[in-house]
């Protein structure tokens, strides 16, 4: 069977080289990039690193607005996809390329599958939200994570090709978490200790395309007691440089500001800080999995058991209470939930394309 793959995002790259190694056990797979992460440390350093086959398409769309982008990515794509014929495109998580490649799918009558189907944040102002809202019921396979992701399709009325198969992220973290301790030299590099740092990134429009919002949250970053290791998205980094606000980071004596670093760095750096402080779904998700406390500048978030359990906080808009929040999280939850799995999504996720390769209703 011939599965046409669409990735364009770090988190995509990472859960697309989980699941490709077990595709490529029996199935011929045709790897498309849209672009979407075009920065070398945000794409192509991670197809390295992970060990993935160079994708057999680049559609090169890069950065615009939300409408150009997902159409751009459609004209596109669409010629890839008549040109290669495939029995199944599968796409992954909740970014303009998943929607441009279930549209695209579902446009040509060709059956989609999405990996990391049915979460919700209940907030539609986010983009990735009507993302995952519009793929999810226009896809005929929805793996999903985690109990919550399938109560969320049922809720909507999806309840046929729906496969809980746990989370291919964390499939990734544990196939490479060894790699990472015996090649990353990064907390060396840095001189950091172990528990001794505060993990930051921060991406998301919401929080760094308004200006006031972002000066609280850096205002913030620069009032934590302890070192903080600051990860500059491209975006974030723009809009400090238009705002302003660089030489405040600067001059913060206990941040320090560092470029996107690669999966393996990122890994080693998650998994010995005391505190992690992000926006992204991601991270929040790989703390939990490392046990290690996250404070989330959001509102809400899809992994809602991460809050239930104790491990994730949400800052909503008590940006000033950051400091305070990271203080509070050196004594950890008693308990640690297994909500992510067994390690074997992936493997699960190959066995049931193989099963439903003609895509008869189970």
């Amino acid at each position: 069977m011939k599965i046409l793959t669409v990735v364009g995002a770090r988190p995509q790259f990472i859960k697309a080289a989980a699941v490709s190694r077990e595709l490529r056990k029996s199935h011929r797979e045709v790897l498309v990039h849209t672009g979407q992460h075009y920065d070398f440390l945000m794409s192509e350093v991670f197809f390295r690193e992970l060990d993935v086959p160079a994708p057999d398409y680049n559609l090169d769309v890069g950065s615009a607005s939300h409408g150009i982008q997902t159409a751009q990515m459609m004209i596109r794509l669409e010629e890839v996809v008549i040109k290669e014929k495939p029995d199944r495109i599968l796409v992954y998580g909740d970014t303009n390329s998943t929607l441009a490649g279930a549209l695209v799918g579902s446009k040509l009558q060709i059956r989609v599958a999405h990996v990391e189907a049915g979460l919700r944040s209940f907030n539609k102002t986010m983009p990735e939200e009507v993302n995952r809202i519009l793929t999810d019921h226009v896809c005929d396979l929805l793996f999903t994570p985690t109990d919550t992701a399938s109560r969320n399709l049922a809720r909507e009325g999806i309840t046929k090709g729906v496969f809980q198969v746990g989370d291919v992220m964390y499939d990734a973290l544990l196939h490479n978490i060894e790699i990472a301790e015996r090649k990353s030299f990064i907390l060396d590099r840095l001189n950091l200790r172990p528990r001794g740092y505060v993990l930051a990134t921060m991406h998301r429009a919401a929080n760094t395309d308004a200006k006031a919002r972002l000066e609280a949250i850096m205002n913030a970053i620069a009032r934590v007691g302890i070192t903080v290791i600051l990860l500059l998205h491209p975006r974030t980094r723009d809009r400090l440089r238009e705002f302003g606000f660089e030489g405040m980071m600067h001059g913060a004596s206990n941040v320090r500001i560092m470029e996107p670093v690669g999966y393996l760095d990122m890994l080693v750096l998650e998994k010995n800080a005391r505190v992690i402080l992000t926006d992204s779904g991601g991270v929040q998700k790989e703390a939990y999995m490392f046990k290690v406390a996250c404070i989330t500048v959001r509102e809400e978030t899809e992994w809602v058991e991460t809050v239930e359990a104790g491990w994730n906080t949400l800052v909503g808009e008590s940006l000033d209470r950051i400091p305070e929040l990271i203080q509070k999280t050196q004594t950890e939850p008693q308990s640690h939930p297994d909500f992510y799995g067994d390690g074997t999504a992936a493997k699960r996720i190959a066995q049931t394309l193989e099963l439903r390769r003609d895509g008869i209703p189970k």
